[in-house]
């Protein structure tokens, strides 16, 4: 089959590779989309350092089912799935506790965080775990699909962790791919006022263009002043989703008494500082959300299904898997938001 791989750094590589074929409790799965999530480009371009080479990146797919392990129940081919990218052993402690995203013999097929990282989607087929692939329903696009993964990371950082209600506000720091869908999660679980910060015209546009009330650009003043201009009492939430550490400075000086703020874009190492007599004093709580897991997942189809968030709005551009480096190129810019990939 037709895979990019990944073999250093800046040196990823369209090739023939060997078609995998699935082991007891697995299923193969034919891609008919793949999202490029800013992950993958880190570990193309040598900006996230925690990768081992070869590697065939992509972590956002759905497909249909192709051929099953022994074992497998609940699936045949002709399926039409949904790959989540984390795979979980379901006997750990954490496991059995319910936290498969903390599990101890995790995997992920394409993606980051574990260290057993498995082959991903960037390619003409993909195995993973059958607990880790979910039904598509007919209702739903093959592209707003195989943005479940970011959908329901969206869905599990600002309601699961965040614990958003109905009425409070929200303040959005970066909204590319990942943002957008925070705020489009945030929009239809009744947000009072949903404040986006970000430098790009671009992004500002399609924020407004899917529901942001109020747009702020830095360039155009304090971001504080602006923000408490319009909301005296400060934030009810802020999450940082721009991936960058004066993100995450800007985040924790929008805090007032009793704000949630939350980590969610951020996931190279870099420091910030708190004043922890302030932050004692705030009373606030911090959260922060990495990946997905079964829950997650579920809701996020759910909100599919039932037309309360359609992530396909947030797609900018697509590419089929013969024009990856072309696709790489637009990630490597400013003015888009995400990139979808069709094998």
């Amino acid at each position: 089959m037709l895979a990019s791989v990944l073999h250093d750094f800046n040196d990823l590589v369209l090739e023939e590779v060997p078609m995998p074929e699935p082991d007891a409790g697995e299923v193969l799965v034919k891609i008919k989309a793949c999202g490029f999530c800013a992950t993958d480009w880190k570990a193309i371009r040598g900006k996230r350092t925690n990768v081992e080479f070869p590697l065939i990146p992509g972590h956002e797919p759905a497909g249909i089912v192709a051929g099953i392990g022994a074992g497998v129940r609940g699936f045949k081919e002709g399926d039409e799935v949904i790959i989540m990218p984390s795979g979980f052993c379901g006997i750990c402690e954490n496991c059995r506790v319910g936290n498969t995203h903390f599990c101890t013999n995790a995997f992920t097929t394409g993606g980051d965080g574990p260290p057993d990282v498995r082959p991903g989607s960037f390619a003409e087929y993909t195995k993973t775990a059958a607990t880790s692939v979910f039904h598509k329903p007919r209702g739903i696009s093959w592209e707003a699909a195989a943005l479940t993964e970011p959908l329901s990371g969206a869905w599990k950082g600002i309601i699961h962790c965040s614990k958003l209600e109905v009425g409070e506000d929200i303040v959005i720091i970066g909204v590319g791919g990942i943002g957008l869908l925070c705020m489009m999660v945030a929009k239809a679980a009744g947000a009072g006022r949903v404040i986006v910060v970000d430098h790009s015209a671009h992004a500002l546009a399609n924020a407004k263009r899917l529901g942001a009330t109020h747009c702020i650009d830095p360039a155009k003043g304090d971001v504080k002043e602006q923000i408490y201009g319009l909301i005296p009492n400060g934030p009810d939430i802020v999450l940082e989703a721009a991936g960058s550490i004066g993100a995450v400075r800007l985040m924790t000086d929008l805090r007032r008494r009793g704000t949630r703020w939350h980590l969610f874009g951020i996931t190279t190492d870099e420091m910030f500082e708190l004043n922890g007599g302030h932050t004692h004093f705030l009373e606030g709580r911090m959260d922060a959300s990495f990946g997905t897991n079964p829950l997650a997942m579920s809701r996020a189809i759910r909100l599919m299904e039932k037309g309360l968030v359609d992530p396909a709005q947030i797609i900018s551009h697509r590419f089929p898997l013969g024009k990856i480096h072309d696709a790489i190129t637009v990630m490597d810019g400013k003015d888009r938001n995400k990139v979808m990939i069709a094998p």
